[in-house]
């Protein structure tokens, strides 16, 4: 695992490193830390990274600048901040887990932990998915999306306006972020539960959802009664 700790404060930053490397362990392949947002910026424009461990004031500069980007690429993100008001605006733009200053390493390992386990939020409370386009970062809303296809690496977000849009997250981090409003129906599809009109079985046993919009998403055999029950 490729880690990048942004703080400005050496104390902290040094006790986050400690702890973190605790934590992860073996799975550990290098760790960084940076103290200011155009570094870090450059850093993760030139690295790969799975995680990214953010502070919200950095010299006087907010970490939200930082954020909106962090939050497009295809690592996860924790906020490790004493500013516990911004965390619910945090959790709308994308972040893995928001971790409150003062902090102990029980706190930070349950918040890691959640890239390994592959735990999913019990609460959707993301608002945008930032994407990338044309060299600059767009806020998706939520509400604009209708279902999600995994694309390798990448997934596609397919629009309620018939538009597309790449996400450089897996379809398997988005499903942490974005679960129980968008249901993993098949290997390959993450749907919003509201746009699923019927859900029938077709020649061959083939299990199909129908959206609002017209189109038909397959579903995974072993998915199908869940789904059915969940959509009922």
């Amino acid at each position: 695992m490729h880690i990048l700790i942004v703080e400005d404060e050496s104390r902290i930053a040094k006790r986050i490193e400690r702890m973190t490397r605790t934590i992860v362990g073996e799975a550990l392949q290098s760790i960084k830390h940076i103290n200011t947002l155009q570094e870090a910026v450059t850093f993760i424009e030139n690295n790969t990274l799975d995680l990214v461990l953010l502070d919200l004031n950095l010299n006087g500069k907010s970490g939200f600048d930082l954020l909106t980007t962090a939050v497009s690429e295809s690592f996860h993100t924790i906020i490790i901040s004493a500013y516990k008001e911004q965390a619910i605006t945090a959790f709308e733009h994308g972040v893995l887990d928001f971790v409150p200053k003062p902090f102990n390493q029980e706190r930070l390992e349950q918040a890691v932990k959640r890239i390994t386990t592959k735990e999913t939020s019990t609460v959707n409370t993301v608002k945008y998915l930032a994407v990338k386009k044309r060299h600059k970062v767009q806020l998706i809303p939520m509400e604009k999306v209708v279902y999600i296809k995994g694309a390798g690496t990448y997934t596609e977000l397919f629009l309620v306006d018939g538009n597309k849009a790449l996400h450089d997250k897996s379809l398997e981090k988005l499903e942490q972020l974005l679960s129980p409003t968008f249901e993993r129906i098949h290997k390959s599809y993450l749907v919003k539960m509201t746009e699923i009109t019927n859900i029938s079985v077709s020649s061959g046993s083939k299990y199909i959802a129908e959206l609002k919009n017209g189109e038909r998403i397959p579903i995974g055999r072993t998915k199908y009664k869940d789904l059915k029950t969940k959509w009922a």
